[in-house]
């Protein structure tokens, strides 16, 4: 038992420091915005790379590099007058399926974007804007509406350039953070890949169906207990060559 005014380090409080510390492990993991199986990427494809990203200014190491890292622990952190803005200039004309802006609350407080503004275009000279953004204390991605901005109102954005604009931020703070930025054009490629993928998968569970039924005894079809292979000339499957009786040479 510990001496009066000497802390006791056997209290109560050492035994919930692990589980705390699990739980804390365990929201990281699950907030983790990066994550390679996010289900709402299936068939797209990031074209980031494909333009020139300009910002109007930027505190020392945290510019474009920092608001493109693939990690919510950097940002593009602005440093200047209102409204701060993020330009996006593609080479070529580019289909946008998705754009997403990731955002948090919990970090950067009042540097917390709160209201911005899209605009889109072929260049500077007619940028229009098509969707706008409000929100309170957002955590993880939000996400740009894109509906209506396609042909005959459809969805999907085409322009050459994008350009978003941060109009105010929490609790009218002047900077603004900005930790990530993701556009996406639908891949036709992955979309067919990941549907061969799970062709070829029903396939081979099909296949092994069939030949579980053939191992088992008595298993005929047809009516007349004629098998799959002897109804070859009616629509039936061919016997394969190494079911054959083996021929000595």
């Amino acid at each position: 038992m510990a001496e009066p005014g000497t802390p006791d380090l056997t209290s109560e409080g050492d035994s919930d420091d692990l589980p705390t510390e699990a739980i804390e492990e365990e929201e990281e993991e699950e907030l983790d915005p990066f994550r390679d199986d996010d289900p709402a990427l299936y068939g797209l494809r990031n074209i980031n790379s494909l333009a020139s990203w300009t910002v109007s200014t930027h505190k020392p190491t945290c510019g474009i590099p920092a608001l493109l890292s693939p990690t919510s622990n950097t940002f593009w952190q602005s440093d200047g007058p209102q409204p701060h803005t993020l330009t996006i200039h593609f080479f070529k004309l580019v289909h946008i399926a998705k754009l997403r802006i990731l955002l948090d609350f919990r970090k950067d407080e009042s540097y917390t974007p709160t209201r911005m503004q899209f605009l889109a275009g072929t260049g500077h000279h007619d940028l229009c804007e098509f969707g706008g953004w409000e929100g309170a204390q957002p955590v993880g991605w939000v996400d740009v509406p894109l509906e209506g901005t396609g042909k005959d109102g459809g969805w999907g954005l085409r322009a050459f350039l994008v350009q978003v604009r941060v109009l105010e931020n929490h609790q009218n703070g002047k900077d603004t953070h900005v930790r990530g930025v993701q556009i996406f054009a639908r891949d036709e490629r992955l979309a067919l890949a990941r549907r061969q993928g799970e062709s070829d998968e029903s396939e081979e569970m099909s296949e092994e169906e069939r030949m579980q039924d053939e191992d088992s005894p008595g298993k005929k079809v047809g009516g007349r207990g004629r098998s799959l292979f002897d109804l070859k000339g009616l629509g039936g499957l061919d016997e394969p060559e190494w079911m054959k009786d083996p021929v000595l040479r």
